[in-house]
């Protein structure tokens, strides 16, 4: 299994932004975007890479990218590096399968979050108050159980090493403006069914994922990543039993050490075993494989 890539070091290039995975490079008319093997948990990123996530990542989100097209638009160019601009051609080994060439979206200020299962921090709201982001859910739910349709449950985005903080749609529309609010609401909600019934004919149900968009010439658009196991919670559909938590395809299997080994939660991560390493690596392809029917 290859190195895993933690870190981009293209020194000529202008490096705009270090996310938690992704590295963003200006180079004049359009970014490029790298997915680096860097793992975040808890909004700490962790000290070791999972070889081959970033391909894996870039692959399914423009897999999805294409799949939304007839919902709305999106900020890929082309993910063949032959296409980038000649800048980059000599970091052509790291980029190949990682990087996206995309357009210079500016980015809305709030993350778009879509529930169709109840799990994670929405369980922990809903057993103290019966309640999601201010908004009342039926009596009686048990952990992890579809809800009667998906709700929108907005975020504040965060710096890296920060929270996000949910926040109610009333804020949203504080945030946005009510128009643009009600627009990434209904965008949200559509992408996630459409992908949500995709996933579910190739036996994995997604049952939340968060959403980025973008404004391009007064237009928004769908940026960032879309539906991967870094952005949602995948559950193979065979073993799905509501009650408690679920087998995931996504970054739980490494979460769930991490709550195991009695962590803080707080930056500097611990090391993680290298069984953790290379099984979290194997979710990661197995999913890449379901999804887009590639290696």
């Amino acid at each position: 299994m290859d190195k895993p890539v933690r870190e981009t070091e293209f020194s000529d290039l202008n490096l705009v932004r270090k996310g938690k995975v992704r590295d963003i490079y200006d180079t004049g008319d359009a970014y490029l975007m790298v997915t680096t093997d860097r793992l975040s948990a808890f909004d700490v990123v962790l000290p070791d890479g999972i070889p081959g996530k970033g391909r894996v990542l870039t692959q399914i989100s423009a897999f999805w990218f294409k799949e939304m097209e007839s919902l709305v638009g999106n900020h890929l160019i082309s993910t063949d590096v032959a296409d980038f601009p000649e800048s980059c051609q000599k970091y052509k080994d790291i980029l190949e399968g990682r990087s996206m060439l995309v357009k210079k979206a500016v980015p809305l200020e709030v993350e778009c979050i879509v529930r169709g299962y109840i799990s994670g921090s929405g369980w922990k709201s809903y057993k103290e108050n019966g309640t999601l982001c201010g908004m009342e859910l039926p009596k009686g739910l048990t952990e992890s159980d579809r809800l009667p349709e998906p709700i929108f449950t907005p975020s504040s985005k965060a710096e890296v090493g920060d929270h996000d903080i949910n926040i109610s749609f009333e804020e949203a529309k504080n945030i946005l403006g009510e128009e643009r609010a009600e627009r990434l609401k209904e965008l949200s909600i559509a992408i996630y069914l459409k992908g949500a019934e995709k996933a579910l004919e190739k036996g994995i149900i997604i049952a939340d994922t968060k959403f980025e968009f973008g404004i391009v010439d007064d237009e928004i658009i769908l940026i960032d990543e879309v539906l991967t196991p870094d952005s949602s919670r995948f559950w193979p559909m065979d073993t799905y039993a509501p009650g408690g938590a679920q087998k995931s395809y996504d970054k739980q299997f490494a979460r769930d050490w991490l709550i195991s080994s009695g962590w803080d939660q707080t930056a500097p991560g611990p090391k993680l075993p290298e069984d953790v390493i290379q099984g979290t690596a194997a979710k990661y392809q197995e999913v890449l494989e379901l999804i887009t029917g590639r290696n």
